[in-house]
């Protein structure tokens, strides 16, 4: 019977095949230094379409707490972190990327603050290896995000983290097709605080995360964490209620005193457009809403498990 208290190292990898011997290198003598806990590496392969799987089959070979999980298909990058919490069995979870660009060291410090007491422990990346522009966007993202949300979301917060069990399994009982963990964290209100860190620049192989991903994740964390997009659509609809009102009163009295004026079709038909425009706007939000219900109530399972090793 395990007597030490296990903790779970979660690394969702897709094509990381340049960075797996030198991540696992750094974790076990991570788990050398803190020898108080037991470890398990646990490892959810989106389908790579390298050497990634192969080598974490060698490693698994001679090392019995490397437990792995291959999806038939890529089903994204926050599934992919779900199912492997779902796969952990540590009484505390640490996820942490595969292409080395946050620092495994950290992890002792999340541990330090979990002994205290806290149940959900994050990094906040205070200093990134990018461009301006990136930097700008991520900045005005997390703004835009915690004023659309109901919960605040810490700005500079990843996926980098360390989350008590507890914490764990109210966020599997969460139900979403889409999920954003961040967000689901934040709404579940667990005791949590930040650890700041210097976040590097990935070092072998390729991004799998481009701008464009990032904003596709933005807009899931507005729609799985707010529902305000829907109150403003209501609102906007009563704004261009009043605009309409306002237009048509203006061109009956304008008519009314002055017979020979403009009758003023311009102005109606300028009103009359916007407010198409946001009606189609709007009812592809409300679509948006309705096609998560729509996957929810489907109940397909996340992924596919091809392969497991350990």
């Amino acid at each position: 019977m395990r007597s030490l208290k296990l903790v779970s190292i979660c690394i969702p990898v897709l094509n990381e095949e340049e960075n797996i011997i030198p991540l696992y290198n750094r974790l076990n003598d991570i788990s050398k230094k803190i020898s108080a806990y037991d470890f398990e590496f646990v490892f959810t392969d989106n389908h790579s379409e390298d050497q990634t799987w192969n080598i974490i089959k060698g490693l698994a070979k001679t090392d019995s707490r490397i437990r792995a999980f291959r999806f038939s298909r890529n089903v994204g990058f926050q599934k992919s972190i779900w199912l492997n919490y779902s796969k952990s069995k540590g009484d505390a979870v640490i996820q942490i990327d595969a292409d080395l660009q946050d620092p495994p060291e950290l992890i002792e410090q999340f541990i330090e603050k979990w002994i205290e007491g806290y149940q959900v422990v994050y990094g906040v990346r205070v200093e990134r290896q990018e461009s301006k522009a990136s930097q700008l966007i991520r900045k005005l993202g997390y703004r835009a995000i915690n004023f659309l949300s109901e919960y605040e979301i810490p700005e500079g917060a990843g996926d980098f983290r360390l989350i008590d069990r507890q914490a764990v399994d109210v966020l599997l009982q969460t139900a979403s097709a889409h999920p954003y963990l961040r967000g689901t964290l934040a709404s579940i209100g667990f005791k949590d605080i930040g650890i700041p860190y210097r976040r590097n620049a990935r070092t072998a192989g390729d991004s799998k995360f481009p701008m464009s991903g990032v904003f596709k994740l933005g807009w899931t964390a507005v729609i799985e964490n707010s529902t305000v997009p829907l109150r403003l659509a209501s609102w906007t609809g009563v704004v261009f209620l009043i605009m309409a009102i306002v237009a048509i009163v203006y061109t009956v009295s304008t008519r009314f005193f002055n017979p020979m004026s403009s009758p003023g079709y311009a102005s109606l038909m300028a009103v009359i457009l916007a407010g198409f425009s946001c009606t189609i706007i709007f009812l592809g939000l409300i679509g948006d809403y309705i096609i998560r219900i729509y996957l929810l109530q489907r109940n397909y399972p996340m992924a596919q498990i091809e392969e497991e090793l350990n």
